[in-house]
């Protein structure tokens, strides 16, 4: 009777916690213990053994049905979010008592928005942060059944933990949990990005949640945790980066976004300051080791991290962040904050994605607390997806062949037609050309442009319907939105001279992973190692040919004593020193 007591008073307390911080408060984390009794004495009321077909996690840029946002705190950044998103898709407006349908509506009118394609639901909250700990849409062998997936919140806070059940009764999808050994997985939404075909990204956090210091009662290995990954949620590869000094939530929503299959954009503060050198170092690890889906580099957009009235978050200062955006549908809402470079990163975003709305609000409320829009929201995926993926024709100095254009298209009743539209003029409008599907590839469609001279600008979209007559374009902002390449003119080529630069290491001070750019004028074999002061060598760095152009190599200091160090780069002809303090 006494656990029993101590249990309802533990719910009771945590039950009632309003959390507006998107940390762990301290009094959250001595109600841990009480809030695991809890969670592991409440029987799971969905499957929590892993669906039996193959999965896919969609993308956030992918088409929804749904814009999931909790009716918290920060009401004049939701009023915004609702009036951007109620064109583009339904918003599921979560909220409990004292709001209600009636007082929101109210506040809704004072801005001048309405609630035409606004669906009110009743429940439970204990914070604003659902990306956190809302639910992910998953679907079936590509493009079949959508699944509604929930990991274990890792915030003790139990209305927002029971989010995901509520959303996935209303979308009737099939409700799968990661809360019970060995498939039991501690996430965070703000944590987690993936490319829609199988690469997920996350911070080094996900490690601390699911070890014995994260806890919740979960301990599982990096591993384990990448295939608990894979059979709930379809991530065959999940790329862990080192987390940022100065992030004190350590989300990586908070200085990255995937804005396609292929491209990054990346925070970028001023040289050597705040976060700057680990952000960069992680990103050239990156690009050193993973290749897109479509087996090329990725590509990176850098877009600014402001300062706060001259402070980083080193000083005492926000974490003022871009990339803290949110696709919904055809719009882009991304975080401002009354600032020059507002208007910076919203043309950013607009030269990056044609045709999109681009939205800036306001989020000098909530940043505060370590977080924007993306931590505020939620996307939910659509029943019936037309899948279209291609990646977009490079930059050519071809004036001879006609340009090859392939996608990616399925639908659950099949594709019963596909078409590549093209210009060079989008005032005089597009050119037809009919796709057919590719013996080659599977669920692969192709079709050609012809080749132009130097100097033209092509522009195309590509437009699919379904058997059961669904149509979908891609980009999803087609025809307004197009994907563009160049006919170059052939350039003189310089001649090189022979030598080797290694440029300075980051981040320094190190403490995990460290980047070292070279730059070499041919190609050459290295040998690189960590020395000690004394001489003594420390530990092998790399050993081999490095092709000519930049190149990236990297050492993990994170197993190595604090100290001043020296990294020594050998060629056939030369030795090149640098000092590397780790911390």
């Amino acid at each position: 009777m006494k656990y029993l007591v101590l249990l309802i008073c533990s719910f009771f307390t945590l039950n009632t916690f309003s959390q507006t911080d998107h940390r762990m408060s301290d009094a959250e984390k001595l109600q841990l213990p009480w809030y695991n009794q809890l969670r592991n004495s409440t029987p799971s009321t969905a499957s929590v053994t892993p669906p039996g077909s193959p999965l896919r996690t969609m993308a956030e840029w992918e088409e929804l049905q749904g814009f999931l946002i909790a009716w918290k705190t920060y009401p004049a950044m939701l009023r915004e979010i609702v009036k951007a998103a109620k064109v583009e898709t339904k918003v599921i407006l979560l909220y409990e008592a004292p709001d209600s349908p009636t007082s929101i509506t109210s506040y809704l009118a004072s801005g001048g928005v309405d609630t035409v394609n606004v669906q009110f639901v009743n429940t439970p909250l204990n914070s604003v942060w659902c990306r956190d700990y809302g639910p992910w849409s998953v679907y079936t062998n590509d493009v079949d059944t959508l699944l509604t997936i929930d990991w274990i919140y890792n915030r003790p806070r139990p209305d927002d933990d029971a989010v995901p059940i509520t959303v996935a009764g209303l979308l009737n999808s099939p409700l799968y949990q990661t809360t019970t050994a060995p498939g039991d997985l501690v996430h965070t939404g703000g944590n987690f990005m993936c490319d829609g075909f199988g690469t997920g990204f996350s911070s080094n956090l996900i490690l601390t949640d699911n070890s014995p210091a994260g806890g919740f009662n979960v301990s599982h290995t990096s591993v384990e945790i990448d295939t608990i990954m894979n059979q709930f949620m379809g991530i065959s590869r999940y790329i862990k980066m080192n987390t940022l000094p100065y992030d004190q939530i350590h989300h990586i929503d908070m200085h990255m976004k995937l804005i396609d299959e292929e491209t990054l954009v990346m925070g970028q503060y001023p040289q050597g300051i705040a976060d700057g050198p680990q952000i960069e170092a992680n990103l050239q690890y990156i690009l050193s080791n993973y290749m897109s889906v479509y087996g090329t580099p990725y590509k990176v957009i850098r877009i600014p991290m402001p300062d706060d009235n001259g402070a980083y978050p080193n000083t005492s200062g926000d974490y003022f962040t871009y990339t803290n955006s949110s696709f919904i549908n055809k719009t882009l809402i991304v975080p401002t904050y009354n600032i020059p470079e507002d208007s910076i990163a919203l043309n950013i975003y607009r030269e990056a994605l044609p045709g999109y709305t681009i939205t800036g609000i306001v989020s000098t409320s909530s940043i505060p607390a370590l977080g924007a829009l993306h931590c505020i929201t939620k996307e939910l995926g659509v029943n019936d997806p037309l899948l279209i993926s291609h990646q977009p024709y490079h930059n050519t100095y071809d004036t001879i062949n006609d340009y090859i254009i392939n996608a990616r298209i399925q639908h659950r009743t099949g594709v019963a037609s596909a078409t590549l539209y093209y210009t060079i003029d989008t005032a005089l409008g597009y050119t037809a050309v009919p796709m057919v599907s590719l013996a080659s590839q599977i669920n692969h469609w192709g079709a050609t442009i012809p080749a132009q001279p130097s100097g033209t600008r092509i522009y195309y979209y590509i437009e699919a319907q379904s058997v059961s007559g669904k149509t979908q374009v891609r980009p999803i902002s087609a025809p307004a939105g197009y994907w563009k390449f160049d006919i170059l003119a052939p350039t003189a080529v310089e001649e090189n001279s022979f030598s080797i630069e290694m440029q300075p290491a980051y981040p320094n001070p190190s403490k995990g992973i460290t980047c070292i750019p070279l730059s070499l004028s041919t190609t050459q074999y290295i040998t690189a190692a960590l020395y000690a002061v004394d001489g003594k060598k420390v530990t092998d760095i790399y050993t081999g040919e490095v092709q000519a152009g930049q190149k990236n190599i990297f050492v993990n200091t994170i197993n190595i004593s604090s100290g001043v160090y020296f990294i020594e780069i050998t060629t056939s002809e030369n030795k090149y020193r640098q000092k590397l303090v780790v911390r």
